[in-house]
């Protein structure tokens, strides 16, 4: 075929997403995404098996951006040990947003919240296409993830904390569209949701930030900064816990009544409501 007149394929991203995915058994490959791009791929990607690598080229600030949500970045962390995703930086910016695949290349054309994927059917431009993006992403540099994979932090807050605290914490992520808050009580970000379910189940704050520490998730001093916001705010209290020696720890206790029966998604619910 050598036709170059676009096709309207589709209006919603994360049907163009999945698209693009079912239909390739080689790499795909991403160039030059919006931030709302990487979000729904590392989204779609993580709820499905078995897809092909995507491999992102993108701007640095819009990759930074978007692994500010923990739900977002972790997801991403758990992809790339899974040899599915692989983020990389561009150098120079292309003149599209484009979804290409060894069989198709599709614009992504976004205008505020609508967003179309233009398709075109000429074989020599989509091979052409593929092989030169997917040269150059060979020679660009990886960006470089902070964020630990989700899987781990389940899996080592499990063992190290407690299975009622992880299954709480699991479940107040499930309950989130973003976990992005600034890790002063400004919203549920990681930390903030660590803390609220460790006062759920009544964990030690020394047990919880050296978990959060060791992990990835942050520092002991940031999970002890955040601790003091949320008990200004009145979502958490502590009381001291004597050892046999050096100072008594805190024990993380809900502050609010509202919060005591609360179960996984009422708990993050409240919480924002308390904070807000």
């Amino acid at each position: 075929m050598t036709s170059m007149e676009p096709d309207l394929i589709d209006t919603r991203l994360d049907a163009i997403i999945r698209k693009a995915l079912d239909e390739s058994e080689e790499p795909v490959l991403l160039i030059d995404p919006s931030e709302e791009a990487v979000t729904r791929l590392v989204r779609v990607a993580a709820d499905r098996d078995d897809d092909p690598t995507t491999r992102v080229l993108a701007d640095r600030r819009v990759l930074k951006s978007a692994m500010q949500d923990f739900i977002v970045a972790s997801n991403a962390a758990d992809l790339i040990e899974q040899d599915r995703l692989e983020l990389r930086t561009l150098d120079e910016e292309p003149d599209n947003s484009l979804l290409v695949t060894p069989s198709s290349v599709v614009a992504l054309v976004e205008t505020g919240s609508a967003v179309g994927g233009l398709t075109t059917d000429d074989d020599e431009f989509i091979e052409d296409a593929y092989r030169t993006f997917g040269e150059t992403f060979e020679t660009v540099e990886p960006f470089s993830m902070r964020t630990p994979p989700l899987s781990r932090v389940r899996e080592t807050l499990a063992a190290d904390v407690g299975h009622e605290t992880e299954a709480d914490f699991s479940a107040v992520l499930s309950s989130l569209e973003t976990a992005g808050g600034d890790g002063d009580g400004d919203g549920l970000d990681e930390v903030t949701v660590s803390l609220l379910v460790a006062a759920k189940n009544e964990v030690l704050l020394y047990d919880i930030s050296r978990w959060g520490e060791e992990v990835g998730i942050a520092s002991k001093a940031t999970f002890s900064r955040t601790k003091t916001s949320l008990e200004d705010a009145g979502i958490i209290d502590t009381e001291k816990v004597p050892i046999d020696v050096g100072r008594p720890r805190l024990r993380l206790k809900l502050g609010d009544d509202r919060l005591e029966d609360a179960d996984g998604p009422q708990l993050a619910t409240v919480a924002q409501s308390i904070l807000s």
